[in-house]
């Protein structure tokens, strides 16, 4: 297994690119990363995992989609840096519901295929409109609010995070529950839009959430401070 994982260029990179295709069809599916952890995974259980940029951790390809890769054949390119990998899938491959990730035409920027799959259902209400929000960063600010806002920067978008945060302070001062929802959904939506204008994806918050489970909010305090 080292002998494999030492012919790729390490050196270049800790992250390998990896072209992934449908071994059917040779479809190009997607595009991510691998560090040797998700390289070595990968080898030993056929299954596709990766290193994802954005949650800065390892990730199983559906592990909450279920829609797997299963891996057929591993090629790198003759630089060593480089992987193309072959692979089975189930369901989709992309996050927005579609059959593979590449379906916009650049210059006119029109989607050449259909969404397949309902992405709230695969991944949560959360992490579906998060990347509905990525995707708004290359839309037009005229018919899309949260692209408007978006080219608006950073001191719009935070304006609209403490206006709304304290829209749910009064509704919860007001004990009004309906008005307490709407405005938690308000909070939400726009700590996400400051979210994705950082690139900073929610599953991190998971993380850090997480990581706090079994120690008291003193000590994780205390921890900060010092």
């Amino acid at each position: 297994m080292q002998e494999i994982l030492d012919r790729v260029d390490w050196e270049k990179s800790d992250l390998l690119p990896v072209i992934v295709q449908d071994v059917n069809t040779n479809e190009v599916l997607m595009m991510a990363y691998m560090n040797r952890e998700a390289l070595q995974r990968s080898l030993e259980t056929k299954t596709a995992h990766y290193y994802s940029r954005s949650k800065q951790r390892l990730w199983k390809k559906g592990e909450s989609s279920g829609h797997l890769q299963h891996i057929k054949s591993f090629f790198i390119d003759c630089d060593n840096d480089t992987l193309l990998i072959k692979v089975e899938q189930e369901g989709v491959a992309c996050h927005t519901g579609r059959r593979s990730c590449f379906f916009t035409e650049l210059e006119s920027g029109t989607p050449v295929s259909e969404v397949e799959v309902d992405t709230a259902a695969m991944y949560g209400v959360i992490d579906t409109l998060y990347h509905t929000i990525l995707e708004r960063k290359s839309a037009d600010p005229e018919t899309s609010w949260t692209a408007k806002l978006l080219s608006k920067g950073e001191n719009t978008i935070l304006k609209k995070v403490v206006e709304e945060a304290g829209e749910f302070a009064f509704a919860v001062k007001d004990d009004d529950e309906d008005e307490i929802v709407y405005e938690a959904a308000d909070l939400t939506y726009h700590v996400l839009v400051a979210l994705g204008y950082k690139n900073i994806s929610p599953d991190r918050i998971k993380q850090e959430l997480a990581r706090r489970f079994g120690m008291s909010g003193i000590a994780e305090k205390n921890a900060r401070e010092s």
